[in-house]
């Protein structure tokens, strides 16, 4: 029998395990449609705020040595309101809205512009690293993290998540809070606050001075929390940080992921790369002998 690619993230089920994550092509149907046709089983919006957001002047990103990338974009959207006018009620796509705010009030106005969306989840960005009073300030603050946690829960049905990442507080004790408030799954983690320098101009590249790390230098960072968080917690993973290959993608599954996350992996092969990494898993699976997604989820973890 042929292995099968869908899994359940808690009650949200995908037919494929490999995401689009947030931040990345997140405003524009058209996009998702060619990315769900070419693989993804689902695609993250970009985080929404309550008004539109211009995000920060250039120079807002920059390439690292190893695959990296470090972006200061600012947050910018086109706010919550606008974008929700662009989701069809029947649209094919699933559809994951990544929704960023400094109270729970700006998260239960921004609920009620998507109630008659077609909606897969909604994740809460809790851990953006360069923007001021929202993510990792939010993240970091676990009481805060329990009152939004519970006015969303409250004010939809839909399945939530929420976005963890490395702050100035233990990151597990924000996926407790999390859980302790009724959160349906968790993505770990999002980009690494960091910076760089141009050695002739002697000042910060980017325009906000700091700004998140993604892609392959921060893989062995994400990798670890999902195993931390899997091993202390009962909640569904969604990996993410540095995936872009399906050896990528199985790493994470073994760690405790349910489904993975990519996005500084987007380039020239923005499209091919969801159907290369698919590929890829069921071809390990086949060799392994495992015929479910499922059945992969926390191998490593076993003695």
């Amino acid at each position: 029998m042929e292995p099968s690619l869908a899994t359940s993230i808690g009650p949200i089920d995908l037919g494929k395990p490999v995401m689009l994550a947030s931040g990345i092509l997140g405003i524009s149907l058209d996009v998702f449609n060619r990315l769900h046709r070419s693989g993804a089983g689902a695609v993250v919006t970009k985080s929404l705020s309550i008004a539109p957001w211009e995000g920060y002047p250039n120079p807002t990103i920059f390439s690292v040595k190893g695959g990296g990338w470090i972006n200061a974009v600012g947050l910018s959207n086109p706010g919550a309101a606008n974008f929700a006018k662009m989701i069809q009620p029947n649209q094919d796509v699933p559809i994951v809205v990544s929704l960023v705010g400094s109270v729970p009030d700006d998260f239960k106005t921004m609920l009620k512009e998507f109630e008659n969306c077609k909606v897969k989840a909604y994740e809460l960005n809790l851990s953006c690293p360069h923007v001021a009073q929202v993510g990792l300030e939010v993240g970091d603050d676990h009481g805060l993290v329990k009152e939004i946690v519970s006015t969303v829960k409250k004010s939809t049905n839909v399945p939530v998540i929420a976005k963890v990442g490395l702050g100035t507080s233990n990151y597990l004790n924000t996926v407790g809070a999390a859980i302790d408030s009724g959160i349906d799954a968790i993505t770990a983690i999002n980009t690494v606050r960091s910076m760089a320098i141009d050695v002739e101009t002697q000042r910060p590249i980017l325009s906000n001075k700091f700004g998140g790390l993604s892609g392959t230098p921060i893989k062995p960072i994400a990798q670890r929390c999902v195993y931390e968080i899997s091993s202390k917690y009962d909640i569904p993973i969604i990996g993410c940080g540095g995936i872009s290959t399906w050896e990528d993608a199985v790493e994470f599954f073994l760690a405790g992921a349910s489904a993975v996350q990519l996005g500084s992996a987007i380039g020239d092969n923005w499209v091919g790369v969801f159907e290369d990494i698919n590929i890829g898993i069921l071809q390990y699976m086949k060799r392994k002998n495992y015929s479910s997604i499922k059945e992969m989820v926390g191998v490593a973890k076993k003695s």
